[in-house]
């Protein structure tokens, strides 16, 4: 993976996976700006990748425009935007709803997707071409029983990488998503004496992935990423259409 003199952005990217997938760029060549709340953090792993960080609240509608324009001022072009930034649900939103809390989990976990990637489809236009990658999770694919409400905000993810990675695929910008399974990070720091002998992902394990979506994805991709598995695209299956075949209109919605 060649990004010699490439621009890139990763959110969440001061711990764990975003921690992971900034040196990985970083070591491809890249100049990376860290997005993060942790402001120390992302100055840390920004001096270690001689890279820039930005500290901000992803989930403010003005931040990932603010953040884009900058990384693209500061190396010239923007080719790569990895929106990993995210939360847990800490509630079972069925019966126990803190809204204030829900209203977080949306934010950052789906709003900030949408934020993102609208504010880096004009960088990436004048740049010729790139990637958007978001991390969903397995939970994007199945539900996780014990938090319906990430099990929705990552279904979403899915949801919006598939129909903007086909509405952008003709102007070379690819948007896909990666999709782990249990991660060994911050994430999960309170619960991972519960998971016993279960094997987790490392975090290179998903920066493994996010490599092969770089190489070899193509738009609208969510990719699995399990332990001893090799990440791939997952496969859905067809939605039974109408009787006789017929095909739904292609319909532009106006505002």
């Amino acid at each position: 993976m060649d990004l010699k003199g490439r621009g890139a952005l990763v959110t969440g990217g001061a711990s764990g996976i975003g921690a992971a997938v900034v040196r990985r760029l970083s070591s491809a060549g890249a100049h990376v700006a860290i997005v993060d709340r942790d402001e120390d953090a992302a100055r840390r792993i920004a001096d270690e990748v001689a890279g820039l960080a930005l500290p901000g609240d992803v989930s403010d509608p003005d931040i990932m425009p603010m953040m884009t324009s900058i990384a693209e001022d500061r190396f010239g072009r923007l080719d790569v935007v990895f929106l990993n930034a995210g939360t847990t649900g800490g509630q079972t939103g069925t019966s126990d709803l803190d809204v204030e809390h829900y209203r977080r989990v949306v934010g950052v976990n789906m709003d900030h997707v949408v934020f993102g990637t609208s504010a880096a489809v004009p960088a990436l236009r004048r740049a010729g071409g790139g990637t958007v990658i978001a991390t969903a999770s397995l939970a994007g694919l199945m539900p996780l029983a014990p938090d319906p409400l990430y099990t929705m905000t990552k279904h979403a993810v899915v949801g919006y990488v598939r129909a903007a990675g086909a509405a952008l695929a003709d102007e070379g910008i690819r948007v896909c998503a990666v999709c782990p399974g249990f991660a060994d990070t911050p994430l999960i720091a309170a619960q991972k004496g519960q998971f016993g002998d279960f094997p987790l992902l490392t975090p290179d394990d998903v920066a493994d992935a996010v490599s092969g979506i770089l190489e070899r994805g193509k738009g609208g991709e969510a990719w699995f990423v399990q332990p001893g598995r090799e990440p791939a695209p997952y496969g859905f299956r067809g939605v039974p259409g109408p009787v006789g075949g017929t095909r739904p209109p292609a319909v532009k919605w106006s505002h």
